[in-house]
């Protein structure tokens, strides 16, 4: 390999792209830096063997209620051969070996294409690209998994062979034993030999004994902290010394604080300190409830710069965006003329601003001690969440650690790392431990919303009613954009293209359209989006499927077959289209039937989705039962799928009946959970979730039951009450 020169950086594919090329080449190796307690043997970077027989496996991915930290656990345990009731996690300390490349594809939704093949691992290692999210989890770590369990179960084999003289190949794992001949050694007493064998080049995979836990549904390593109370949220973080903070940020925009009444806050009894900066205003209490308190009393103002936001602002955006020359993001045949004339279906669809509205708000402790800056909070971005603060704090990044904790929920909103950097200027200012905890006004006011989009659909039937031609322009926020900035603040322009295919992600439909066009019209609305669970396919499986339902009407065909017959040789998704029509009693969505179909592949996996509803009292949809199919190839544990669908499909009946909210002067209409429409357990429907039994390899769950719910239900109201709602959150008249 020649060696990076100066002249080499900068060649091939202009500046930018030519760095990336020698930061990929150039020679560099990680060693495992998983901390080990009195008593603990580490294995690499993935799992350590205490002495009294504990195996614990350091997990790199936020456990938010996925159960991540079951299934990577799950993974090495099976290839060790562990008892399952040794086995806990910790979260992984930083480290390039956690480095996750494959979110560059599937949370970016393949942006990075200037990025040359072979190079994205590199690429991920020198960034710091550790990402919870994209449904990348198992997919990206499943090999290092079995990798890290089938080298210590080979070298706790070495061990035992050398003490009973025999080949180590003869040897097998049970249950946390090395056994051989009726002879048996625990894992705890052959951990401290084994760590100075050599791993075997070739590396025995699924042998010896191992493979026995893979398929089973073991039960969640957090579910007993979570119910008992230990488990360890950001809010539940208690230092000596420690204060507590509340903040007030201004309106959406270039606001600052312009008046702050610290006389009425020092009123407030437990107030230690008011902090001002130029974006946002703390009040220090010795009590979160007392900061809060002190914040209502010195009724902070703001001023904003340029013009203030608001919903009419963005929905004329969203149309100026949509008369502008779009980004062509797929396409397929030649449309030429076939969407001129007469005979054309067009609809127009939209999406609001979505609110994540997880019931652990924004919230992070930091402490300055000792000439470091330490940092807890729930993150799916560690690395970005260390550089952010360490800016914030005028910090070398080697000087400021994080602790990533339980997060509780978010899906999305733990990838910003705002709450970082305020948590670091206060520990600095202070020089005290602080706990920050946003209130839920302020977790709404200041979301990270799910982009709003607006789509212009267009299509030609053939004279047998198949679709002939179809065309699709979505006005939306460049939020993958935006989002690998916050992620990538250094390396991210370098990388990404001129398109941004995440704000139109999921939009190629699955079926088989002689000509079709794609185009993304960027929007720029002045509020901060970011990725939301489902992403853009939360919106664009809304817009593809009810119009292809629409399109099934004008063909006058029912609306299951129109689909079936459209999707070529996709046997799996056509699979899940049969198994959910059957099992939920599919009567041909016909007029007063209260019936919708819809269906969606998304991140390897697929699911259909057949929902029950009506207009209930004061023209609320109400939904009476949802019925899923899904094909997510060989799973690792078959309840987190289930459960991991089951919570899809309740996101998206809330994505499609609320969760969502207007602007008004820059601030949210919304601002606390009574407005959002959430679904309670009074209005959840009857569920069922039928998993499609495959031996593809594993594709993406946890956003996989998102897309396909808004689709099916606003298609299950149109057969119900005639009315076609093309927006969401689903309303009559919009």
């Amino acid at each position: 390999m020649e060696r990076p020169t100066r002249r080499n950086v900068l060649i091939g594919g202009g500046a930018g792209i030519g760095l990336i090329v020698a930061w990929g080449v150039w020679p560099r190796q990680y060693r495992p830096n998983l901390a080990a307690a009195p008593g603990e043997t580490p294995f690499g970077a993935w799992l350590k063997i205490g002495s009294d027989g504990h195996v614990t496996v350091a997990v790199p991915q936020l456990e938010h209620g996925q159960g991540v930290y079951t299934a990577l656990a799950q993974i090495v345990a099976d290839e060790l051969g562990a008892d399952w009731r040794t086995v806990g996690v910790e979260a992984a300390p930083l480290n390039p070996l956690y480095a996750n490349p494959l979110a560059l594809e599937e949370l970016f939704e393949g942006g990075f294409t200037r990025l040359p093949d072979g190079l994205r691992q590199s690429f991920a290692e020198r960034t710091g690209l550790i990402v919870t999210g994209g449904s990348t989890s198992v997919r990206m770590f499943e090999e290092g998994c079995r990798t890290a369990g089938a080298a210590a179960r080979a070298l706790l084999c070495k061990a035992a062979a050398r003490r009973w003289g025999v080949a180590w190949t003869d040897c097998a794992v049970d249950a946390g034993f090395v056994v051989h001949a009726g002879q048996r050694l625990r894992f705890a007493a052959l951990a401290a030999d084994a760590a100075g064998e050599s791993v075997p080049d070739p590396l025995p995979i699924g042998v010896q004994g191992a493979g026995k836990l893979t398929g089973r549904s073991l039960p969640r390593l957090d579910t007993p902290a979570k119910v008992d109370g230990s488990a360890g949220f950001a809010g539940d973080i208690r230092l000596p010394d420690m204060v507590h903070a509340a903040i007030r940020q201004g309106p959406i925009g270039d606001s600052r604080p312009i008046r702050v009444d610290r006389a009425a806050a020092d009123r407030v009894r437990g107030v230690l300190a008011v902090v001002e900066t130029p974006r946002w205003v703390a009040a220090v209490a010795t009590t979160w409830w007392a900061a809060n308190r002190a914040l209502d009393a010195m009724a902070p103002r703001f001023a904003t710069t340029g013009p203030v936001v608001d919903s009419a602002a963005i929905a004329r955006s969203l149309d100026a965006a949509l008369a502008t020359k779009g980004e062509r993001i797929a396409a397929a045949g030649e449309i030429g003329t076939l969407l001129d004339g007469g005979g054309v279906v067009t609809a127009d669809y939209g999406a609001g601003l979505g609110v994540h509205a997880p019931l652990e708000t924004a919230s992070a402790v930091a402490a300055w001690r000792d000439g470091r800056l330490e940092l807890w909070l729930p993150t799916a971005a560690p690395a970005a969440a260390r550089a952010v603060a360490a800016r914030a704090a005028d910090l070398a990044e080697g000087a400021v650690v994080v602790h990533p904790t339980l997060g509780g929920g978010g899906f999305g909103a733990t990838l910003d790392s705002l709450v970082a950097e305020q948590a670091a200027v206060l520990a600095m200012r202070l020089k005290r431990p602080v706990s920050l905890v946003w209130s839920r006004g302020e977790d709404v006011a200041h979301d990270r919303f799910r982009p709003p989009a607006k789509a212009r659909m267009r299509a030609r039937l053939s004279g047998n009613g198949a679709i002939a031609a179809w065309d699709m322009a979505i006005a939306a926020p460049a939020t993958g954009h935006d989002l690998a900035h916050r992620l990538l603040p250094a390396a991210a322009g370098l990388a990404l293209g001129g398109a941004d295919p995440y704000a139109v992600a999921g939009a190629l439909p699955p079926y088989r359209i002689p000509a079709l066009a794609i185009h993304h019209h960027a929007a720029a609305i002045g509020v901060p989006t970011g990725h939301m669970r489902g992403g853009a396919h939360g919106y664009t499986a809304f817009f593809t499927e009810c119009f292809l339902d629409e399109l099934a009407r004008v063909a006058g065909t029912e609306p299951l077959s129109y689909r079936i017959g459209m999707l070529g040789g996709d046997a799996r998704l056509a699979r899940c289209l049969t198994t959910v029509a059957a099992l939920g009693g599919w009567g041909g969505g016909q007029p007063g039937s209260g019936q919708g179909i819809a269906c969606h592949s998304f991140r390897g996996s697929h699911i259909a989705v057949l929902a029950e509803a009506e207009m209930g009292e004061g023209g609320r949809p109400r939904v009476e039962r949802l019925v899923a199919a899904v094909d997510c190839g060989r799973t690792i544990n078959p309840d987190l799928v289930l459960q991991q669908i089951e919570g899809g499909l309740i996101f998206g009946l809330a994505q499609a009946l609320g969760a969502s909210t207007g602007l008004t002067a820059g601030r949210t209409d919304v601002r606390g959970f009574a407005g959002l429409a959430l679904p309670r357990l009074a209005d959840t429907p009857d569920i069922i979730v039928e998993c499609v039994a495959s031996d593809e390899a594993p594709g993406g769950v946890g956003e996989l039951g998102v897309p396909a719910v808004a689709p099916a239900i606003a298609n299950a109201l149109h057969a119900a009450t005639g009315m076609r709602m093309r927006h969401l959150p689903l309303r009559p008249g919009i």
